[in-house]
Order: C-alpha cells, then sequence, then structure tokens
C-alpha cells in the first residue's frame, strides 16, 4: 500500500430508524393516545416518546389541534378505501365503508373524540367522498341527497362509536343492573339483556340503507 492509499473500511449501515415527517409523527401520537389517553396527552410528551426537541414536532404541526387532524387522517388511511368493493352496487360499497369506520373506531377507543371532533379534509379523504357520490349519482342519487347519505352514516356510526369506545374503557362497570331474580328485573333490564351492547347497529344500519334507497330515482 502506498502512502496515498487509504485502508478499505466498511461503509457505516445507515439508521433504520424513520424519519421524521408528519405521517410518523401523527401515527405516533396516535399510539400515545392509545396508551395514555387523550386527557392526559400533551405535545411535550409526544416529543419525548419520539426522543426528539419539542421545538422539531412544531415545524410540522403548528399546535396541537393540527396535530389532531394529522391524527384524524391516519385513522381514515386505517380505512383502506381502496379495498371497498368500488366495482359493486351503492349499497354495498355504503355499507362496508360503515363497517370499516366502525371497526377502526373502536380499534382506537381514546382516540375516538379526535375523530368525532374535526371534519377529515386530507386529499385521500376527500377523493374518497367524490368517488362515493359519483357512484351514487350514476345510481339514480342527487348529489345533494347522496352527501346527506353518507353524513347520516358517518354520524350514525361516530356516534355509535362513541358510546362503544365509553363502555370498552370502564363505563359498563359504573352501570347497576338488575338480577335477573330481582323485582327491579323489569321489561327493560330483560330488553338490555337480549339486546346486548351493540347488536343495534346493524338493526340501525339496514334500517337507515333500506330508507335512502327510496331516494334514488
Amino acid at each position: 500500500m502506498t502512502s496515498n492509499e487509504r485502508p478499505h473500511r466498511p461503509r457505516p449501515v445507515a439508521p433504520t430508524r424513520p424519519a421524521l415527517n408528519r405521517e410518523y409523527i401523527a401515527a405516533m401520537a396516535l399510539v400515545l393516545i392509545d396508551d395514555i389517553g387523550r386527557d392526559k396527552f400533551s405535545m411535550r410528551k409526544l416529543g419525548a416518546e419520539l426522543g426528539v426537541d419539542l421545538m422539531a414536532v412544531y415545524r410540522y404541526f403548528t399546535d396541537q389541534e393540527a396535530l389532531f387532524d394529522g391524527i384524524a387522517d391516519t385513522l381514515f388511511t386505517e380505512l383502506d378505501v381502496e379495498a371497498l368493493p368500488w366495482a359493486g352496487p351503492w349499497r354495498d360499497l355504503a355499507e362496508q365503508y360503515t363497517r370499516r369506520l366502525r371497526d377502526v373506531l373502536l380499534a382506537h377507543p381514546r382516540a375516538v373524540t379526535v375523530f368525532a371532533t374535526r371534519p377529515v379534509r386530507s386529499p385521500a379523504a376527500i377523493e374518497t367522498g367524490d368517488r362515493m357520490i359519483t357512484l351514487m349519482t350514476e345510481a339514480g342519487f342527487t348529489p345533494g341527497d347522496a352527501l346527506r347519505v353518507l353524513r347520516c352514516l358517518r354520524e350514525f356510526t361516530v356516534g355509535h362509536a362513541l358510546i362503544q369506545a365509553v363502555l370498552q374503557l370502564g363505563g359498563e362497570r359504573r352501570s347497576r343492573k338488575p338480577a335477573p331474580e330481582s323485582p327491579e328485573y323489569n321489561l327493560l333490564a330483560r330488553g338490555a339483556d337480549e339486546a346486548g351492547a351493540d347488536g343495534h347497529f346493524d338493526l340501525g344500519l339496514t334500517a337507515m340503507l333500506d330508507s335512502f334507497a327510496r331516494l334514488s330515482r
């Protein structure tokens, strides 16, 4: 080896930690809310979870409300809308979208209020809404009726998820139902036992879709 030659050295392995970006920050914020809840969440705790200075987070989200918008976008992404039955009837699409939204929200009970308190306006969400309304207008709905139907389904689903989230997080333990052998066990209590905690979701969704079908021309 001459004096001008350098010994061969192995190149260092590139770090595998994801680069900091909006999607990664929002996803980590969702994980943190899943763990500790929205009430205990803070931007400072998120910075610590990410292992970065707090100001690094603010370079991507101006405040906590903007971050929560990002979390709502992350939840919407979990719907995997491309896997919906876009080639089928409008009713199949609407039903599967509604059920998938419910499943995603109930997978993140501590984050349901984040999704419920803000509109989702990401490009993917806007494109999905436009595609759904296009399919529904082709089936005979007016654009206005199609949007009203989708809003009704969303509000029904989010409202249901809010109640179920409370039950998942311990609200059911605070309710006191009379025992079947007690004098207080009336028809209301019997109906509650027969109906179950969320059996009414299927009933309500079917009734709504049956009614909405009358709006198509």
